[in-house]
């Protein structure tokens, strides 16, 4: 008797980047570029990827932009996080498929850690229990300089809580994502968000197509 098929582990690609860089646009262009070559996949975000997560958001989100400190955002987070790897994330991956999740740890280490000043180390030390193995294995970074991703963003309208916070933490934060790159240029991909949506999308379409085996 043949034992029985087992799934190669899918893969886990993230999107990261400042407010009104465009990311669920270009989240439902890599869906589609999955689903046309024949695979299974998850498109899911941090936070909120799980109903508790959902209210975890709206916590996050909403509000004064100083009702909560970094460690406090922080803690929040990673309670998201811990039920999302577990419910939606692993599971997924098991079977095989594609996870597609707009923001991930970056975000965390690049918001709380550096622009809010908590610090990469406590941010590594408190999320590292949370991750354990499970990391990303294609971050595509959508760069924009701040004062035009903070303007199409209030444009937007909606959660804007964090797009409240001052032009220099944005530009800190720019900073902080470019230098999360430049010390991973294998899994972070720097993508220039400032330009026609068909040809960031065709940049993120060339990356995919090197990097991964679809």
């Amino acid at each position: 008797m043949d034992a029985p098929s087992v799934k190669n582990p899918g893969r886990f690609i993230t999107l990261e980047g400042g407010e009104g860089a465009g990311k669920s646009t270009q989240i439902q262009v890599v869906k589609d570029f999955l689903l046309t070559r024949g695979n299974d996949v998850v498109v899911t975000r941090e936070p909120g990827g799980t109903s508790e997560g959902q209210e975890i958001r709206n916590l996050l989100v909403s509000g004064d932009k100083d009702k909560w400190s970094p460690l406090s955002e922080t803690l929040l987070i990673l309670a998201d996080r811990a039920a999302h790897l577990e419910r939606v994330i692993r599971p997924a991956l098991a079977e095989g498929k594609y996870v597609v999740c707009d923001r991930f740890f970056d975000s965390t280490r690049a918001y709380q850690g550096v622009a809010g000043g908590l610090g990469l180390d406590v941010i590594h030390n408190l999320q590292q229990p949370v991750l354990g193995t499970t990391l990303p294995d294609v971050t595509l970074l959508l760069d924009i300089d701040p004062e035009k991703g903070l303007r199409r963003a209030q444009e937007r309208g909606g959660e804007l809580r964090f797009e409240s916070k001052t032009l220099a933490y944005h530009r800190t934060l720019r900073n902080a994502f470019l230098d999360f790159a430049a010390q991973e240029p294998d899994r972070i991909f720097v993508i220039d968000a400032d330009r026609d949506v068909e040809v960031v999308s065709a940049d993120i379409l060339a990356v995919l197509d090197e990097r991964l085996d679809v």
